[in-house]
C-alpha cells in the first residue's frame, strides 16, 4: 500500500477522520417532487389560458344591479298641490329608467348603494356622477321648475321669475333713500356645522351662497330659507391655476364646448332650489373668457336668475354680459375676511361702511369662518345706529341697477 506524506505525519494509533456524507434523497423521491411541480405549473398555465378574466387577476369590485321596486313613489313636497301629486304618480316610471348599483369592497365587504341615472347622454361618466335627482325643497313654487335629466331646474313662468320670487323681504323704499350694505357668505353646504352656524347666528338680511356639493346641500339651503335668508347658488368655474386649484366636480371649463358647459351648469342648477341667482365659485379664468362666460349669463337670464360676480377677477366680462342680457347684476366690492383676523375683518367692515356712504351701495363677501361670523354678527347689530341699512343682496343689486 502506497503511503502519502499525510499518512507518514499522522500520529500512530489514530484513524484518519472520515468525511461527512451528504444526505441524498432516493431517486424515487426526486421524481415525485418533479412531478408535483410539473402538475402545479400545468394547472397554473391552464387557469391563465382558459379562464376568461379580462382583468388578468386585477382587484375587482362586484356590482349587483337591482331594479327599483315598482311601488316606490316620490313623496309630494309640501305646498305643491295637484302638480305635485301628478309628479308623484309619475315617479315609478322615472325610477324605472335608473339602476341601483350595490358597490362591494372586495377586501372589507363594505356595501354602498349608488343610483345611476339612465339619461341619454353619451357621457356616461357624467350621468353616473349625477346620481339620484335631489328632492324638491319645501316652499318652492312648482311653476318655477322644469325637469332636466339631472333633476328640477329653475324656469320663468309668465311674469314670475326666481329672482323676484325668492328674494328676501326688505324695505326697498327705505333702502332707496339711505346708504345700504349687503353681505354674501359663501362656501356653504359643505360642512353642516359651519353652515348651521352661519344660518343661525347671522341676521336674515345676510345672503347665503351654497356650493352644489356636500351630502345634502338642499336640506341646509331649505333651513336657511326657513330662517328668512335669501340664497344664491355658487357655480364652480375654472381658475387660472386649474387643475392645481380645482373647484370640484363638474367645474365649468374654458376648454369645453358651450354645450358641455351647459350640461354641467344644469347639473349644478338641479342640486337645490329656491335660489334667487347665481354667483361664481372661484373661476378667475372662466369669468374673463367671453366665449365661455357669455352662454352662461344668457342661460341664467333666460331662467329668471340674477348673477353676482364676487369681484375676485378684475378682468371679468360678467358686468358687460349681464348688461347685454338685461338681468339683475351685482359685484363684490370688498372681501371682508381676505385676512381672517379680528382686526383685519373689522378694518374691512369699516371700509365697507365708508364705501356705502360715498356710493350709496356697497357689497362685501366673506366665508363662513367662525371669526368672520362672529365679527360680522357684532358689526351688524349697531349698523343702523350709524345710518347704514343692512339689506339682502337682491335689494342691493336692484338699487345699483336703478341708480
Amino acid at each position: 500500500m502506497t503511503e502519502t506524506a499525510d499518512d507518514l505525519s499522522a500520529p500512530l494509533g489514530q484513524d484518519k477522520p472520515r468525511r461527512k456524507r451528504r444526505l441524498r434523497l432516493p431517486f424515487t423521491a426526486m421524481q415525485a417532487l418533479a412531478a408535483m411541480l410539473g402538475l402545479f405549473l400545468a394547472a397554473f398555465a391552464g387557469f391563465a389560458i382558459f379562464n376568461k378574466d379580462p382583468l388578468g387577476g386585477e382587484p375587482m369590485t362586484r356590482l349587483a344591479i337591482r331594479e327599483p321596486k315598482a311601488t316606490d313613489e316620490k313623496p309630494a313636497a309640501a305646498g305643491h298641490g295637484q302638480e305635485s301629486k301628478q309628479e308623484a304618480k309619475e315617479a315609478p316610471k322615472q325610477a324605472g329608467e335608473q339602476k341601483t348599483v350595490t358597490m362591494i369592497d372586495g377586501s372589507t365587504g363594505t356595501r354602498r348603494d349608488v343610483v345611476i341615472g339612465g339619461g341619454d347622454s353619451a357621457d356616461k361618466g357624467e350621468a353616473a356622477a349625477a346620481n339620484a335627482p335631489p328632492p324638491v325643497m319645501a316652499g318652492i313654487d312648482p311653476k318655477l321648475l322644469e325637469k332636466s335629466r339631472y333633476g328640477m331646474i329653475p324656469v320663468v313662468a309668465g311674469d314670475l321669475k326666481p329672482f323676484n320670487v325668492y328674494a328676501a323681504d326688505a324695505d326697498r323704499a327705505k333702502a332707496a333713500k339711505m346708504p345700504v350694505v349687503a353681505i354674501l357668505i359663501g362656501g356653504l353646504g359643505v360642512g353642516a356645522a359651519k353652515t348651521t352656524d352661519a344660518i343661525m347666528r347671522l341676521p336674515p338680511a345676510v345672503t347665503l351662497a351654497f356650493t352644489p356639493y356636500g351630502a345634502d346641500p338642499g336640506k341646509l339651503a331649505e333651513r336657511a330659507r326657513a330662517q328668512r335668508h335669501e340664497i344664491f347658488l355658487q357655480i364652480p368655474m375654472e381658475p387660472y391655476d386649474f387643475p392645481d386649484n380645482d373647484p370640484g366636480p363638474q367645474t365649468l371649463l374654458t376648454s369645453l364646448t358651450a354645450d358641455q358647459n351647459m350640461d354641467r351648469l344644469y347639473w349644478h342648477l338641479s342640486r337645490m332650489q329656491g335660489y334667487a341667482g347665481l354667483t361664481n365659485f372661484m373661476g378667475a379664468r372662466f369669468v374673463a373668457t367671453e366665449p365661455a362666460m357669455q352662454p352662461i349669463i344668457r342661460e341664467a337670464a333666460k331662467r329668471g336668475l340674477g348673477f353676482f360676480d364676487d369681484g375676485s377677477s378684475p378682468r371679468s366680462i360678467a358686468p358687460q354680459a349681464a348688461a347685454g342680457a338685461a338681468m339683475p347684476f351685482g359685484k363684490g366690492d370688498i372681501a371682508i375676511d381676505a385676512v381672517p383676523t379680528p382686526a383685519e375683518i373689522d378694518r374691512a367692515l369699516n371700509k365697507l361702511e365708508s364705501m356705502a356712504r360715498e356710493r350709496g351701495t356697497a357689497v362685501g363677501t366673506a366665508s363662513a369662518l367662525p371669526v368672520s361670523i362672529e365679527r360680522i354678527g357684532a358689526w351688524t347689530k349697531t349698523l343702523s345706529d350709524r345710518g347704514i341699512l343692512l339689506v339682502p343682496l337682491t335689494t342691493a343689486m336692484l338699487k345699483s341697477k336703478s341708480s
